[in-house]
């Protein structure tokens, strides 16, 4: 495991397959696709930032690098990816084996250029805020205190906007220092930019041009128009606060037996238009803070009366949620404008109902955005989450706008496409593969927002036939991979960088030991959890867990060791052992299991899925537990019902929920105070240690987790018990004394792996 490890170190990549299967036919055999999760903007140490502009490929513009060959006297360089002969420039004449440029290093296969030329001015990132006041006053107060802390974090040259919404939308003016000022829209009908530049008066006492796109300065648009309502937090820092200050709770009267109207998309229409027509281009983000579901205008999803619920899971199974596919149909047009401006949609929704997430999706995927769902604005998921995007500390996010993904590779390797926050920009090349998964059928993509986080799951095709003239060609076995991600940085600069990587292949039917050997289980996890996602989301009729039970019977059929017909002799090695188990879990995950979730969280826990490196997906299917006991220290158990033991405490993580779980002899004593009182200090020690485990994954974790303190028995030790392998249950006659039993009907891993063998000797 820990060379895959040391790989994504060094360049942000993982690969289920790292010796890939050579041809077409093979790849189909080995189930998992060829694919790869690469995170674009990880921080990388001592990565090399150089102050030129790179040097590209004639024919296919791949970027030099240490796999391409160099011949020193000629001064010439072969591209790994078209074998395109390139002369090097002047500057580079005095290039010898003894004096290399830094992207030809063997060990900087990832680099980042930025220079001035091509960079052009720092342009100051720009936040546009758009709040909710349908909400009760208590939350209403928790919102302001976290807007006032988030708006003091604010980077000093970026510029600020303000929109709230109920029944109508508001425009704050917030370059008009005298007194309150603000634009209202009817929340019933969507605005066109055009709307916006007549009734905003963006050309007062000017003609407005009747012909073209207006979009920022260059078209006409005065500077101090555009600063009436995005400012930089500098200026505006004393208006921005008594905005915040003087947010009311929507004065339009609800009936009992009615919803509040509530209009949240007509104002992410305003705001999208209002950043189309004042910053097109440069980066910049909605940030919506949402506190109940849209009941008005576009977007809506559910209508004001009370008497009818919010849709389900089964509503959308069934095609009774009459106002799902239009929602979801306005979303996409809200998409396609903000992919083309470059701008992002953030969502912050506590309530403790839905607000329409489900619907938001596609937009806040497609532009990068970040989602933090909540109970309430005063929770500390929400609280700790919105400070940690603006906060500037070590492990902060790193937030960069405007990012475009490019990718080059070996002829032989097509790109079906990427599962992950981005948007094709529709440009096929040579490389698109005819199948398409996700955002597809192109060779670059568009990714308005991202961050130190944020990663891509791209799922190859391999091209290569079978053939009498394919074997031969044992002198080039590698495919050779460029991505190339040319981005805003969070200083305003724009940056691009390179990595390439390249890995062996192998072809014929002896080579089932060396595709074992380069197996990274974890990886393959989070590339099987994406893609039934995915095609929970696309498929008609699609079942999950019958195509994940068969993927998984094929992949031991292949690989595993066995005589046929006997299970017995059935066994894996160690590089697959963990698979079955991720499998397993990932059956019972609430991406597969969307019973109990509304269309929201499932929505939600996707959205972060999709988002998330190989580790912390791995976590999220899988989670981690660890047993604090007076015996030993803490050490990692099986995620098992036997595990509870009485006088153990318990520290689950799952990503979304951190639980710390205290065995009911422990909470006795804790209740009984022995921990204050002397010669107890071990004790006191026990409690401690979980605490401090759970602050630390806490703190290093975006969104903040929620954390859940629980004891045997309570009715919040539901957190962990529905996570447990079921081992142990209500008609078992194994039950540990001072453990617990689950009451499932659930198979336990014990009968999932019998039937595994029994069906993979077959």
């Amino acid at each position: 495991m820990s060379e895959f490890l040391d790989l994504e170190v060094q360049d942000g990549i993982r690969m289920p397959w790292n010796v890939i299967p050579g041809t077409k036919q093979e790849t189909v055999n080995c189930v998992i696709p060829v694919s790869a999760i690469y995170t674009p903007l990880k921080s990388i140490p001592d990565i090399p930032v150089l102050p030129y502009s790179p040097l590209r490929c004639r024919m296919c513009r791949s970027i030099l690098n240490p796999f391409s060959i160099v011949d020193y006297v000629a001064k010439i360089w072969v591209c790994p990816f078209c074998f395109q002969r390139n002369q090097f420039p002047q500057h580079y004449s005095s290039i010898s084996e003894n004096n290399l440029p830094a992207e030809l290093f063997p060990q900087y296969t990832t680099v980042e250029y930025i220079s001035s030329t091509e960079t052009g001015p720092i342009v100051p990132p720009v936040f546009i805020f758009v709040v909710d006041t349908c909400m009760i006053e208590e939350e209403i107060g928790y919102l302001k205190s976290a807007l006032a802390q988030a708006v003091e974090l604010l980077p000093d040259n970026s510029l600020v906007g303000f929109i709230t919404f109920g029944t109508y939308v508001q425009v704050h003016e917030l370059g008009f220092g005298l007194l309150p000022k603000s634009y209202v829209f009817k929340g019933t009908k969507e605005v066109t930019k055009e709307q916006i530049l007549e009734q905003m008066c963006f050309f007062a006492g000017k003609k407005m041009p009747t012909t073209g796109v207006i979009a920022g300065t260059r078209d006409g648009l005065s500077s101090e128009s555009i600063s009436r309502f995005l400012l930089p937090a500098s200026e505006c820092e004393f208006v921005l606060n008594s905005v915040i200050e003087e947010i009311q709770k929507d004065p339009w009267p609800v009936p009992a037996d009615q919803r509040a109207s509530r209009c949240t998309g007509a104002a992410l229409s305003v705001a999208a238009n209002l950043l189309g027509v004042c910053v097109p281009g440069s980066g910049a983000r909605i940030m919506a803070f949402v506190g109940g579901p849209s009941t008005e205008g576009p977007g809506s999803i559910v209508s004001k009366s009370l008497s009818e619920p919010i849709r389900s899971h089964k509503d959308l199974d069934k095609d009774s949620a009459p106002l799902y596919d239009k929602a979801v149909k306005f979303y996409d047009q809200i998409a396609k404008q903000l992919v083309h401006q470059g701008h992002v949609l953030d969502l912050f929704a506590c309530a403790v109902d839905q607000v329409g997430v489900a619907e938001m999706k596609v937009a806040i995927e497609k532009t990068g955005g970040i989602v933090v769902l909540a109970e309430s604005f005063g929770h500390s998921v929400f609280k700790d989450s919105l400070l940690r995007i603006f906060q500037s500390t070590d492990d902060n996010l790193g937030l960069s706008f405007n990012g475009i993904l490019e990718i080059n590779c070996s002829k032989d390797v097509k790109v079906q496409g990427i599962i992950g926050p981005c948007s094709s920009l529709e440009k096929k090349s040579p490389l698109s593969s005819d199948t398409v998964i996700g955002q597809g059928n192109t060779s670059a993509w568009k990714m308005c927002g991202l961050d130190r986080k944020t990663s891509l799951c791209l799922v190859y095709d391999i091209a290569k036939k079978d053939g009498p003239d394919s074997i031969g060609q044992s002198t080039s076995n590698q495919f050779y991979f460029q991505f190339l991600t040319y981005y805003q940085h969070n200083e305003g600069q724009m940056r691009l960088r390179s990595t390439t990587i390249s890995r062996r292949w192998v072809s014929g039917d002896n080579n089932v030991e060396e595709l074992v050997a380069g197996f990274d289980q974890e990886a393959a996890a989070a590339v099987m959890a994406r893609l039934v996602s995915f095609k929970m989301e696309t498929e008609v009729d699609f079942d999950p867990v019958r195509w994940l039970d068969r993927a998984l019977i094929r992949i031991c059929s292949k690989f595993g060791d066995y005589q046929k017909e006997t299970p017995s002799s059935f066994s894996l090695s160690p590089r697959l052992s963990i698979f079955p188990q991720f499998i397993f879990n990932l059956r019972r995950s609430q991406f597969v299991q969307v019973f109990n979730n509304s269309p929201d969280e499932t929505a939600y826990f996707r959205m972060m899925l999709d988002r998330e490196n190989v580790a912390n997906a791995v976590v999220m299917i899988q989670p981690s537990l660890i047993s604090y006991s007076f015996q030993s220290g803490p050490e990692p158990v099986l995620l098992d019902a036997t595990a509870i033991a009485s006088d153990k405490i318990l520290l689950l993580d799952s990503y979304f929920t951190v639980v710390i779980f205290h065995g009911v002899t422990i909470a006795q004593w804790r209740n009984a105070g022995y921990q204050d009182q002397e010669g107890h200090e071990v004790f006191a020690q026990l409690l401690k240690a979980p605490h401090e485990e759970a602050n630390l994954i806490i703190k290093e974790r975006f969104p903040v987790p929620r954390l859940v303190v629980c004891d045997q028995y309570g009715s919040q030790a539901r957190f962990l018990l529905a996570k447990l392998n079921p081992s142990v249950t209500y008609n078992s006659d194994n039950a540990s004394p001072g453990g617990d039993v689950i009451f499932t009907d659930d198979v336990s891993f014990q009968v999932f792996m019998d039937h595994l063998q029994r069906l993979a000797v077959q």
